[in-house]
């Protein structure tokens, strides 16, 4: 049987597993730094940075999702963007990965939202198809920026 559960707090150490096991299958091992103290403080603490589900099948975690709000101001509408998603791989191929995206596009249409988003990375060809079975389409015409680091340090300290 396939649950879809909001995390708890006790959920912390499944979910920072579970989010290295990602960065190990997304190749980016080397850049996930997230610690149990870390996912809790960010997840469960007095501001709660994002939100998780679980997804337990027959009562073993299975994969995970997790989200924050965002907003369209074109549509001047909430919606949610979808940070990550994850199944382990001993347990892709029962419907797992469909059922965190429903969930959250039931998610998005409760909250009153107008749209779900997320990024791939372009060579999870898996992923594209997938995304794409389910009338998902890629905003090609879009270019993803993100200042981290040192760039991130030098910028906010011309503020």
């Amino acid at each position: 049987m396939l649950q879809i559960v909001p995390a708890t707090p006790a959920d912390t150490p499944e979910i920072t597993a579970l989010i290295h096991a990602l960065a190990d299958y997304e190749r980016l091992a080397h850049e996930c730094f997230a610690t149990e103290a870390q996912v809790h403080a960010t997840l469960f603490g007095a501001r709660p940075a994002a939100e998780v589900v679980l997804a337990r099948r027959d009562g073993t975690t299975a994969g995970f999702a997790l989200f924050f709000p965002n907003y369209s101001t074109f549509l001047a509408r909430p919606g949610l963007w979808l940070e990550d998603l994850f199944v382990r791989p001993e347990h892709r191929g029962h419907g797992i990965g469909r059922a965190l995206l429903a969930w959250l596009a039931a998610e998005v249409v409760r909250r009153g939202g107008g749209r779900l988003e997320w990024a791939v990375l372009d060579w999870n060809e898996s992923a594209i198809g997938f995304y794409e079975s389910l009338g998902a389409r890629g905003m090609t015409e879009w270019t993803t920026y993100r200042v981290t680091g040192e760039a991130l340090t030098t910028l906010a300290a011309s503020a």
